[in-house]
């Protein structure tokens, strides 16, 4: 069954968005020559060097992290702070979600947005304290959302953007808890979703866990210095290997996250596509606070949507790509657009 729908290296940006980049220099991220000792394919993704892919190969890397664990570069995310007495009122300012419903040590996912409704970018957004908060973007949108941040509530607190002394590495699978257990002294099992703990130690590297994740699956996403970096991965790997895990590339990450329907900011999200359309309606709390875009939002939920993101199956052997048009057999008219399309490996459907 996984032989009949093949995913080829020249086909990885068409699976996971963003351009091959146009910078004259591509950005390594800490784990780069790792990557080249374990025989990766790296591409140039979005202006960074990235594994899109390892010998095992990328169904063989999504069944690892489905059965085991998965062990994931995502270095090239960002990381920005917010600090001060008004923090948390300038991060529900630019969140669609409810920080107030936040205590330390929890992480909720969010969406900011523009006036107009579009989708700025989705993150995640840690309560590492009254006065500071974490948010984490994605890589190709961190110097447009630190300007959108700043401009928008930089007189409420200090924002500062520590994407280039961060490294992030995403441990993920049914089996994560079980082969991270002996790297740490956290009680992992105690540590819930989206809940994180900063300052501890993993693999002798000091660390933040966090219980969040891109693979619809269990498992960690861990911070650390980018000095730090390469130690904790080769730890990380050899526990991964322990229990049945591998290293796993973008080929693959595109593949979990669109089976467990986790949109990918770029192709399912953008400026001009709002959370309600996008199916994000879950982390839009009205009645949290006035955030930017609020009053567009609510327009739109009570005139009610004129079009909205939705999942379908392949009858044949055919991949959908992204931008692939979809029309109307019988009349030809144009119905929507493909945003994300790929192989769903376990139901050996597209």
């Amino acid at each position: 069954m996984w032989a009949r729908f093949p995913l080829y290296p020249d086909n990885l940006f068409r699976m996971i968005g963003p351009p091959m980049s146009t910078e004259t220099t591509v950005r390594n991220t800490p784990l780069t020559s790792a990557h080249r000792r374990l025989g990766a394919k790296l591409i140039d993704f979005g202006g960074w060097l990235m594994p899109g892919n390892y010998p095992a190969g990328i169904l063989e890397e999504h069944k690892a992290t489905r059965g085991a664990v998965g062990v994931f570069d995502v270095c090239h995310m960002g990381e920005i702070h917010f600090r001060g007495p008004r923090a948390a009122e300038a991060v529900q300012r630019l969140v669609t979600n409810n920080v107030a419903g936040l205590s330390d040590g929890r992480a909720m996912y969010a969406a900011a947005c523009h006036e107009s409704g579009g989708i700025v970018d989705d993150l995640i957004v840690y309560r590492v304290a009254a006065d500071h908060f974490l948010i984490v973007v994605n890589a190709s949108n961190i110097a447009k959302d630190f300007q959108h941040f700043v401009a928008n509530v930089g007189s409420l607190c200090e924002i500062s953007d520590e994407s280039d002394s961060t490294a992030l590495i995403a441990f993920q699978g049914p089996k994560a808890q079980t082969a991270l257990a002996p790297l740490t002294n956290v009680d992992l099992a105690s540590l819930r979703s989206f809940h994180f703990v900063p300052g501890r130690q993993v693999a002798g590297v000091s660390a933040w866990i966090a219980r969040t994740g891109y693979t619809g699956e269990d498992g960690f996403e861990i911070f650390c210095s980018p000095a730090d970096a390469p130690a904790l991965w080769d730890a990380l790997i050899a526990a991964a290997a322990a229990v049945g895990g591998k290293p796993v590339g973008l080929g693959a990450r595109d593949t979990l996250r669109l089976e467990a329907r986790l949109s990918l900011y770029g192709n399912d999200l953008s400026d001009t596509t709002s959370p309600l359309e996008a199916g994000l309606g879950w982390v839009v709390k009205f009645d949290a606070g006035d955030f930017i875009g609020k009053a567009a939002l609510v327009r739109q939920r009570d005139a009610g949507l004129a079009r909205q993101l939705v999942g379908f199956e392949m009858r044949e052997r055919g991949i959908a790509r992204h931008g692939y048009a979809i029309s109307d057999v019988a009349t030809g008219a144009r119905l929507g657009e493909v945003t994300s399309g790929t192989v769903g490996p376990p139901v050996g459907k597209n």
